[in-house]
C-alpha cells in the first residue's frame, strides 16, 4: 500500500481569486511505514504573495523570481503521486489548489480527486476529537509528535509532521525497530536450559502469575476496548 502526506503553500486563500501554489512538500508511505523518499519544490507563481499569506509561510516573492512554474514541475510531481493514496490535512483546501493548477496545463489531466483516493486527516481527527481543535499544532501537542522547528508553515516539514499524526490518528505504532531493542537479560533459569544434554532432565518451568494489580489493570484496558469498539471478545463469560 502506497500513501503520499502531502502540503502546499499558496500565494493566498482563495483560488476564485486566481492564488497559486508556491511550495509543495510530499513524504511516502509504503505499508504505514516511511521510506525515505520525498517530493519537494518551491514554484514561481507568476502573481504577487498577499502579505498575509507571507506572514503564515515566510516565502517572499524575491525568492521565487528564479524557481520553476507549476507547468515545469508538473510531469515530476505528477508522477511522484502516481497510484498513490493522498494523505492530506483539510483536503478541500490542498486539493482545490492542485486541480486549479492543472487546469491551467491545458491538456487533458484529470482532477486528482476523480484520479487518486484521498484521506482528509482533519476529518479523521475531528471523527475521533469532536469539538477539539484539530490543527496541527494542537494534533502534535496531542500525540506527542516534535514540532519545534515549525516557526513558519512550510509544505514539507508539514507533510513529515502529519505522516506521524496520520499513523497515530488511524491506530497504530508508527515504527518498530526491532534492531533496536535490547535482548532480555539471561538469568539462572535460562542459563540451566542452555547448558541442557541429550537425556538430562529439565527444570520445572517457572509460573509467573498475574498480581492482583496487573489483573485489575487488565480488565480496565479490556472494558475500554469494549467501549470504543462496541464489543471485546475477552471479556465475554467463556473467555474469563
Amino acid at each position: 500500500m502506497r500513501q503520499i502526506v502531502l502540503d502546499t503553500e499558496t500565494t493566498g486563500l482563495e483560488v476564485s481569486q486566481d492564488h497559486r501554489i508556491i511550495e509543495i512538500g510530499c513524504v511516502e508511505l509504503v505499508n504505514r511505514r516511511l521510506t525515505g523518499r520525498r517530493y519537494h519544490e518551491y514554484i514561481n507563481p507568476l502573481r504577487e504573495i498577499d502579505e498575509g499569506a507571507i506572514a503564515v509561510h515566510g516565502i517572499t516573492n524575491q525568492f521565487l523570481k528564479d524557481k520553476p512554474t507549476f507547468e515545469n514541475i508538473s510531469i515530476g510531481f505528477l508522477e511522484f503521486l502516481d497510484g498513490s493514496e493522498l494523505i492530506i490535512h483539510n483536503a478541500p483546501f490542498d486539493v482545490g489548489f492542485l486541480n486549479h493548477e492543472l487546469s491551467k496545463l491545458g491538456c487533458d489531466i484529470r482532477p486528482l480527486d476523480l484520479s487518486h483516493v484521498i484521506t482528509d486527516t482533519l476529518a479523521l481527527a475531528k471523527k475521533k476529537h469532536p469539538g477539539q481543535r484539530n490543527n496541527l499544532d494542537a494534533l502534535c501537542k496531542r500525540y506527542n509528535v516534535d514540532n519545534s522547528q515549525r516557526d513558519y508553515h512550510g509544505a514539507l516539514l508539514d507533510a513529515e509532521i502529519l505522516a506521524d499524526i496520520y499513523l497515530l490518528l488511524s491506530g497504530g505504532q508508527v515504527a518498530l525497530d526491532i534492531g533496536s531493542i535490547a535482548p532480555a537479560k539471561r538469568d539462572a533459569h535460562y542459563d540451566a536450559l542452555a547448558s541442557l544434554k541429550d537425556g538430562d532432565e529439565r527444570p520445572k518451568l517457572r509460573i509467573i502469575r498475574a498480581s492482583e494489580d496487573e489483573v485489575r489493570l487488565h480488565i480496565k484496558k479490556l472494558r475500554s476496548i469494549e467501549k470504543e469498539a462496541g464489543y471485546c471478545l475477552w471479556l465475554r463469560e467463556d473467555n474469563q
